[in-house]
Formats: structure tokens, C-alpha cells, sequence
């Protein structure tokens, strides 16, 4: 019952509330089961990516996301916004130690319910090639500077990388933007 003069129930129910030793809120299960907490930085958190591809399975989850917090690389299921992805079971999951990942993209025209090609830019320049479902050893590639990377379409099924170098890392003896272009084009047509 609420008292006379606008105050508040005396049955509601709170979210969180302080005390002493800290402040204790009630977290959705996405955020509660959330897999290797990363604590709190002030000096600089590391950027989290995410990408999403479509697999087009029989079963209607064909939605799949990866990110990645710090040095782990993550893979699920995706099933929308109004279900929560079992964070405890990821389909893979992958820990760098020299590197962490700073951007991935799917291959979304080769995409299929049994295998997805997924490539990952590290911060120390490689690029791998990776399939997450089919769990094989993965390809790495290049070792020169950051890049941002994402499939392009060239012709009908050839894989082709566009890749944007950070010109701030002006290395003496380090390829161009274009000679780096020419040398990951070809490596990835040789995949074909």
C-alpha cells in the first residue's frame, strides 16, 4: 500500500541498492553468465568487434556471431534479442597469447550450415583464416602492420581481402599499401 503524499510502495521490488562493502545490482543472464569476466580498465580498454553471418540451416538458428574481448576470440549461436545466447557453450573459442584479434569478418558468400570461413586481423599485423564450426587448422598470413580486414566480392567464389594498413605505422622497410594489397590478393586466390 502506498503512503499518502507520493512516496514509494512498501512492496517493490529493487534492482540494486549500496552498502558498505559495494553496490549489488540484479543482472540480466547475458551479463551474469558471461564467460572470463575482463575487469575494469582506466587506462584504455581494448576495442571489442562483432560479426554476424547467416548460415541458412535447416534447423531456423542460422544466425551466428563472434567477438572478442582482449586475447579470446568467441563463437555462438545467435538466436535474436529477445533470447539470450548460452554464453557458457560457445561453439569455439580461441586464446592468443603474443597477439589479440582487432577485427574479423565472415565470409558471407561461401557461408554454409557445415563450414564458414572466418578471418581474423591481429595486432601484430598476421591474418589468419579460420573455420570455427569445422574447427581445422588455421591458415596465417601476412606479419607486417594493423589492418583492417573484410571480404570482397571478385568474380564468382574467389576469395578476395580488402585490406585498409594503418599508415601510422610508417616502418622503414615495410610494404606499401598497395604492394600489401597485391600480395594478400594473391595468397587468397591461391585458396581457391
Amino acid at each position: 500500500m502506498a503512503a499518502e503524499g507520493g512516496g514509494k510502495e512498501m512492496n517493490e521490488i529493487k534492482t540494486q541498492f549500496t552498502t558498505r562493502e559495494g553496490l549489488y545490482k540484479l543482472l540480466p543472464h547475458s551479463e551474469y553468465s558471461r564467460p572470463n569476466r575482463v575487469p575494469f580498465n582506466s587506462q584504455g580498454s581494448n576495442p571489442v568487434r562483432v560479426s554476424f553471418v547467416n548460415l541458412n540451416d535447416q534447423s531456423g538458428n542460422g544466425d551466428r556471431l563472434c567477438f572478442n574481448v582482449g586475447r579470446e576470440l568467441y563463437f555462438y549461436i545467435y538466436k535474436g534479442v529477445r533470447k539470450a545466447a548460452d554464453l557458457s557453450k560457445p561453439i569455439d573459442k580461441r586464446i592468443y597469447k603474443g597477439t589479440q584479434p582487432t577485427c574479423h569478418d565472415f565470409n558471407h558468400l561461401t557461408a554454409t550450415a557445415e563450414s564458414v570461413s572466418l578471418l581474423v586481423g591481429f595486432s601484430a599485423g598476421q591474418v589468419q583464416l579460420i573455420d570455427p564450426i569445422k574447427k581445422e587448422t588455421s591458415k596465417l598470413f601476412n606479419e607486417e602492420c594493423d589492418f583492417s580486414a573484410q571480404w570482397k566480392r571478385k568474380n564468382s567464389c574467389q576469395h578476395l581481402w580488402k585490406v585498409n594498413w594503418n599508415e601510422e605505422r610508417g616502418i622503414e622497410g615495410s610494404k606499401t599499401s598497395e604492394e600489401a594489397l597485391v600480395t594478400v590478393q594473391v595468397r587468397a586466390e591461391g585458396l581457391t
